[in-house]
């Protein structure tokens, strides 16, 4: 017996005024009889509807026919016509006739054409909407019979046999439909007034196949109870909970064959809705199939009863979160086969491409489980780090331990689908947010801020006394680019927050949250860095070779973390976070790149200050260059000035990376080559051939000095190479040419790094007497 609540507004009405009070209840046979005669009625009239709707059709078919006979009778008389004009043409008509005919041709023809064509698409029309009006027609009765049968008799077997009727009378609509969408696209107010009448149809039709649906799994006892003997006790992660009970594996007889109707009844409702919404929306959006994608409406009514029943627990285990997780990763588990065994033959049955029902299922429970971690678990989670003071730190603990677990979740459901060899559709975001609990920050990136600074203080936290133990700093971590173990450590804390944010289901959510901690993170060693360096130079002007250690492994932490972000850049994983096309650590790898060549610098000048001052006697002794010696020998000051920089070289590559000691010391060289060439060779000394020769010595010492590092260090030295190429030029050779043209014999002779002014000074300077 049906509830007051399931009649009707009209029959409510009506037995309202029929039983107003007891006594009415007497009356019962005659409203009875009321009743029936009002159903003769209507069921009369609905008859005679039809008679006249059949005989409309047979007069227009009789119409019909007469107009195709006119239409044949005119393309008849067009061939004759036709045939008597080329007759006439082979005749002995006057010229006169034959262009009387032409005219009548040129003028007449196509307008009788155009209106023959006209005719036959108004024809067409007539007929297309004379068909779509018997379909929709039809629909409707369906839709009206199964509903007349429900208020008759609530388990009507005609029922679930009218729905079919009725889909599949869509079905043919929206073909029909289709081929106008593509063909007569200016028939649109045909299609619109279709779709309006298919609308009504489908708003009664689907609720009521739904709820067909769902008086089918209540009968089959679905959902399975949620009892204690699933979960032992209270805690689904232990290994001796039973398994639940699958109603869909008792399936047999009638009851299979019965659900198996109504579930390829929803799907094939499904896929009529995603035909309509494909055309409707085709051409309006590029990304239209993920717009009309919608969850699998079968395997949505197996999950939310089931969700609902498990939520009882959930409501017990908000302090306990991981719980909530193994339940509904049991609940997966333990009715995924069932998926694959009996679902999945009824979908690729019913043409529903695209569509998995183990990765429907997995989604509609992780869809249930981050609504409930959206409505309950993270609001008091946001509450109690709000009231949480400075000094604990337990709401943050909480916070990472949640988070913790659903990372954990995501990739246990995600090895649930890609061991079935699915794992593509999961490599699209959008595809992987619905399987992903880590999709609650889709909704909500105001947690991912929250999350994000949780995570980088804590890592801060963590990095601080990794970088103040003197002791990270003493030993070598990386052999190649001879880093501390201080940047290692560094580089693994920086690595471990950008594994957290792998398995967020959105690349946008994945740059955001690397943004906010890894950026704060290199910032913070960047910063210390710097601080290191400023401290060995404040004490002593980098002078003292502790001093310009510290400095040197700064530099080498530098160059392995420019080196490993790089690195990251390079990876597929990094590439899709790019920002412009440039590389999300751009600013970073910018910043340890100004502090590396600042540094390397500092050092080449310190060392360069040292010869400086070391080669001052050296370079104000001008009168060595005009006087013979008795046998070739360096004097002592250059000596002294080449042993500083041969010794600090040798110290310093013990400690430098590879690369930036090539740098420095060529740094070094370049220095060297500008301070004795402005000071000695171009610095107002007058050469002669002894001095010349004593010059040519002195810097083959100093080219010696280097060639530990290089084969050729004079390439290096650049000024100094071809200043002493000048000066060691004959007097003639200097008259006749560069007197002369000057330009010109520069460039004969290979002088690339000596301008014009050096070059006359060089002349000026060299004396050919002695």
């Amino acid at each position: 017996m049906e509830t007051s609540s399931q009649f009707s507004p009209a029959l409510h009405q009506f037995l309202a005024e029929r039983f107003r009070s007891e006594e009415d209840l007497l009356k019962s046979p005659e409203v009875e009889l009321e009743l029936r005669r009002r159903c003769a009625d209507l069921e009369a009239a609905l008859a005679d509807l039809g008679r006249r709707l059949s005989s409309s059709i047979v007069s227009y078919a009789s119409r019909s026919d007469e107009a195709g006979g006119m239409f044949r009778g005119i393309k008849e008389g067009l061939i004759n016509l036709q045939s008597s004009i080329s007759d006439s043409n082979h005749g002995e008509k006057d010229n006169e006739d034959l262009e009387k005919t032409e005219e009548v041709l040129a003028e007449d023809l196509p307008a009788l054409a155009k209106e023959v064509a006209r005719v036959e698409t108004i024809r067409i029309y007539a007929e297309t909407a004379l068909k779509l009006d018997g379909l929709i027609g039809d629909v409707e009765d369906s839709v009206s019979s199964s509903v007349t049968g429900k208020l008759k008799s609530p388990h009507s077997i005609n029922s679930a046999e009218n729905w079919r009727k009725a889909i599949s009378l869509l079905k043919q609509t929206e073909t029909i439909l289709s081929t106008i969408a593509k063909t007569r696209p200016q028939w649109a107010r045909l299609t619109s007034a279709v779709d309006h009448r298919v609308d009504r149809a489908l708003a009664v039709l689907r609720p009521q196949a739904i709820s067909d649906h769902r008086s089918l799994l209540s009968s089959l006892r679905w959902p399975p109870p949620v009892t204690g003997s699933n979960l032992t006790p209270n805690n689904p992660t232990n290994s001796n909970s039973t398994q639940f009970s699958n109603p869909l594996f008792s399936l047999k007889g009638d009851l299979k064959s019965k659900y198996s109707e109504s579930f390829l009844s929803l799907c094939n409702l499904q896929e009529l809705q995603r035909e309509r919404k494909s055309r409707q929306l085709e051409g309006q959006s590029r990304n239209f199939e993920t717009l009309i994608r919608q969850p699998l409406w079968a395997i949505e009514e197996l999950v939310n009863p089931l969700s609902v029943s498990a939520q009882r627990f959930f409501s017990k285990w908000i302090e306990k979160p991981e719980f909530i997780f193994a339940l509904v990763f049991k609940i997966i588990r333990d009715f995924v086969g069932s998926m694959d065994d009996i679902l999945q033959p009824l979908v690729d049955k019913a043409n529903l491409l695209g569509y998995s029902c183990r990765e429907e299922w997995i989604s509609g429970l992780v869809t249930s489980l981050n609504t409930y971690l959206s409505k309950e678990i993270f609001p008091n989670y946001i509450d109690s780090l709000q009231e949480e003071n400075d000094s604990s730190n337990e709401a943050r603990v909480s916070w990472l331990n949640l988070v913790d677990l659903m990372i954990s979740f995501d990739k246990r459901t995600q090895t649930l689908i890609s061991d079935t060899g699915l794992l593509m559709s999961l490599k699209e975001d959008e595809n992987l947010q619905r399987v992903s609990s880590l999709s609650v920050f889709c909704d909500r990136p105001d947690w991912l801020e929250i999350w994000a600074e949780i995570e980088k203080n804590e890592m801060i936290n963590k990095l601080k006394p990794a970088l103040q133990n003197e002791g990270n700093w003493s030993r070598i971590g990386s052999d190649e680019t001879k880093s501390p173990v201080a940047s290692c450590v560094a580089i693994q804390y920086i690595s471990s927050l950008v594994d957290r944010v792998r398995p967020l289901p959105s690349v946008e959510l994945r740059a955001r949250f690397i943004t906010l901690t890894c950026g704060p993170v290199l910032s913070e060693f960047i910063d210390f860095l710097l601080q290191r360096c400023q401290e060995a130079e404040g004490l002593t002007a980098l002078t003292d070779d502790s001093a310009v250690l510290k400095v040197v492994q700064s530099i080498n932490s530098a160059r392995f973390f420019e080196s490993s972000l790089n690195e990251w850049c390079e990876d597929l994983f990094f590439l899709e976070l790019e920002i412009d096309g440039e590389c999300i650590f751009k600013e970073e790898i910018n910043r340890i790149k100004e502090f590396r060549v600042e540094w390397v610098e500092k050092i080449i000048r310190v060392i360069l200050r040292g010869f400086d001052a070391r080669t001052r006697d050296y370079v104000k002794n001008k009168r060595q260059w005009q006087e013979r010696m008795e046998g070739l020998g360096v004097s002592r000051s250059f000596i002294d000035s080449l042993d500083f920089v041969q010794g600090k070289i040798s110290r310093l590559e013990k400690e430098f990376n590879s690369v930036d000691f090539v740098i420095m010391w060529r740094g070094v060289a370049n220095g060297i080559d500008q301070l004795i060439f402005n000071g000695v060779l171009i610095g107002g000394v007058k050469f002669n051939n002894f001095g010349v020769e004593r010059l040519d010595f002195d810097l083959g010492v100093l080219f010696g000095v280097l060639r530990a590092w290089c084969l050729r260090p004079e390439g290096f030295f650049s000024k100094l190479g071809e200043g002493i190429r000048v000066l060691k030029m004959d007097e003639l050779e200097i008259r006749n040419g560069f007197l002369k043209e000057r330009e010109k014999w520069m460039k004969e002779r290979g002088l690339r790094f000596l301008n014009l002014v050096e070059v006359d000074k060089l002349v000026k300077s060299r004396s050919f007497e002695g």
